[in-house]
């Protein structure tokens, strides 16, 4: 009897010691991924690197050469909320995810929309924007056409290598031609002068496109495609970013900070005077 009380004294004591050291470990687990974590090295370096790329009204560039747009007053509120500085890094389209991986920068915010295809590659935040696609088209060359006429071998689109808006039109329009260019600009300045039926992007940019040049360019249809949120894309496997971003972006969203910036750059035209047309 005495040995068995032993036995099942030294059984409960055991068991309390594990029931004690799980906590313990679970733990040291939440602090070593927290210390792993973009967020951790942002505040130890003092300073965000956000990846981003250029197109109105998204990011771009004013009369004085300075980086400005949506995205630009969302990294630098984030990092003001960091209690950091930022460090804005332009990087072509179709490399600004391998630019991500390899650790150029610490986070990408620019208008990316959240795909399952890009999930694979890197994780996203909640979103923190959100934006259809629209058709801009030449008008002389596309006056009267329906959407099934764009599904044609004798037309040619215009799109940004890498992005959203290019894989659209392939998959919407696969008889086509598509050419592809490093920024939307230059997509829509292939429509402007003829050399491209049309081309898509998101809201505001194409009815903006469209009210600058009225005589040369329109928007055919009053339909979006591919309405989508967008989100802050950050290495995989980083929990402690992705409480944090969603943390940030939701407080951003409930005081209504994120709602008025998109209005001013995506339903105002005060800002246009400030950059190059």
């Amino acid at each position: 009897m005495t040995f068995t009380r032993r036995l099942t004294g030294l059984a409960l004591a055991s068991a309390a010691a594990v029931a004690l050291a799980l906590p313990a470990a679970a733990q040291d687990t939440r602090q070593n991924l927290s210390s792993e974590s973009v967020i951790e090295t942002i505040k130890q370096r003092g300073v965000i690197k956000i990846g981003l790329s250029i197109f109105k009204p998204w990011s771009m560039r004013d009369l004085d050469g300075e980086l400005v747009g949506f995205e630009l007053d969302v990294g630098r509120e984030l990092a003001k909320d960091m209690g950091v500085d930022a460090e804005f890094i332009p990087t072509s389209w179709d490399g600004i995810i391998p630019a991500l991986v390899s650790g150029k920068f610490d986070v990408i915010i620019s208008g990316m929309t959240i795909t399952p295809q890009r999930n694979l590659t890197v994780s996203f935040s909640d979103p923190y924007a959100y934006s259809g696609l629209t058709i801009l088209a030449n008008r002389a060359m596309t006056e009267g056409f329906t959407l099934e006429d764009y599904n044609s071998s004798d037309v040619t689109f215009a799109g940004r290598r890498g992005g959203t808006p290019a894989t659209v039109i392939a998959s919407m329009f696969p008889e086509a031609t598509l050419l592809l260019f490093d920024e939307d600009g230059a997509a829509t300045q292939e429509v402007l002068n003829g050399n491209a039926h049309a081309t898509m992007s998101s809201e505001p940019s194409p009815s903006t496109e469209a009210r600058r040049y009225p005589d040369t360019l329109y928007v055919p249809f009053e339909q979006s495609f591919l309405a989508a949120g967008e989100g802050f894309a950050f290495r995989k496997g980083d929990p402690d970013a992705e409480n944090f971003f969603n943390n940030w972006i939701g407080t951003k969203e409930r005081t209504g900070w994120l709602e008025e910036r998109n209005t001013y750059w995506f339903k105002g035209e005060e800002w246009k005077d400030l950059v190059a047309e």
